[in-house]
């Protein structure tokens, strides 16, 4: 093994520095002083330093925290859908998988769609006038509730982004319960553990990592979620379907209000920093309790 001084660790991270500086420290040096500051597209050179305006505009705004309930809520339901549904395939399908792995290719499908047109596809197929599922409810049933509308719309947005995601927490879980090695189940059906008992006292908690991980990255996406939603119901009726991305979007692009913008992105990279610091804080205190 190399064993390196301070100097030598300073030369091989410099690269690595010199790109966080150049690709993020950078732009978040600019997004602070736009936040700061009262500016338009017709400034945007020479920004207006006016305080905390923004921040107070921003946090005193009632579709904010409508947006932030809507993000909140849609990334903890989401990927508590999406992390259930992910184990129970991965533990009933993997004896079948074990003999045919190919059928993993088919079940990851909807992974290479990109979430924008996902969007799309479910705007058509759902659309109340022209769309093929309230067609034929209307022909078998005779009525059809309206998927897209105030009432409904959160919903439908859960179970597309259910539907295209649970693939990819099936992959990790399913790897992870691979993983596992077999000894350690017949040892334990040797002492007469049913298959219930392994799973809840053995299998599950050796995925505990894999769980907590999937858990977070899920919610992280479900939380900043905006191409699939925009492309299917937009603000949706009333803003009913605003996530933060979309308000900040809004506020940007519609509004002209960049500093404000700017100033609801520089929170919810706050709110994002502190919840992965937080993850971190308990896996280190974790691994500090089982060593």
């Amino acid at each position: 093994m190399v064993d390196l001084d301070h100097k030598g660790w300073r030369v091989f991270a410099s690269p690595l520095v010199g790109f966080l500086l150049l690709f993020l420290g950078f732009p978040i040096l600019i997004d602070l002083v736009y936040s700061l500051s009262r500016v338009s597209f017709t400034n945007l050179r020479s920004p207006e330093i006016v305080g905390f305006g923004n921040y107070s505009d921003v946090l005193g705004d009632s579709q904010f925290w409508r947006a932030s309930w809507f993000s909140l809520r849609f990334g903890v339901i989401t990927a508590v859908l999406e992390c259930g549904l992910g184990l129970g395939l991965a533990v009933f399908l993997s004896p079948l998988m074990e003999k045919r792995s190919w059928l993993m290719a088919p079940l990851m499908l909807p992974l290479m769609v990109a979430p924008a047109m996902i969007g799309l596809m479910y705007r058509l197929v759902l659309h109340e006038f022209v769309g093929p599922v309230p067609y034929y409810l209307y022909l078998w049933f005779g009525d059809s509730p309206s998927f897209l509308n105030a009432e409904n719309a959160f919903w439908t947005l859960v179970v597309v982004e259910t539907l295209q995601w649970t693939p990819f927490a099936l992959l990790l879980f399913y790897t992870a319960y691979r993983a596992i090695p077999n000894d350690v189940r017949e040892a334990s059906a040797i002492d007469g553990a049913s298959s219930r008992q392994i799973l809840m006292a053995i299998e599950l908690p050796l995925m505990l990592p894999t769980l907590v991980f999937t858990f977070f990255i899920r919610f992280i996406d479900g939380f900043r979620v905006f191409d699939n939603v925009y492309t299917l119901t937009g603000s949706g009726p009333g803003g009913s379907t605003t996530s933060l991305p979309i308000y900040i979007y809004e506020a940007f692009f519609k509004q002209g209000a960049i500093g404000k913008a700017i100033a609801a992105s520089v929170l919810l990279f706050a709110a994002s920093f502190i919840g992965l610091y937080v993850l971190t804080w308990l896996s280190r205190r974790r691994k500090g309790a089982i060593s």
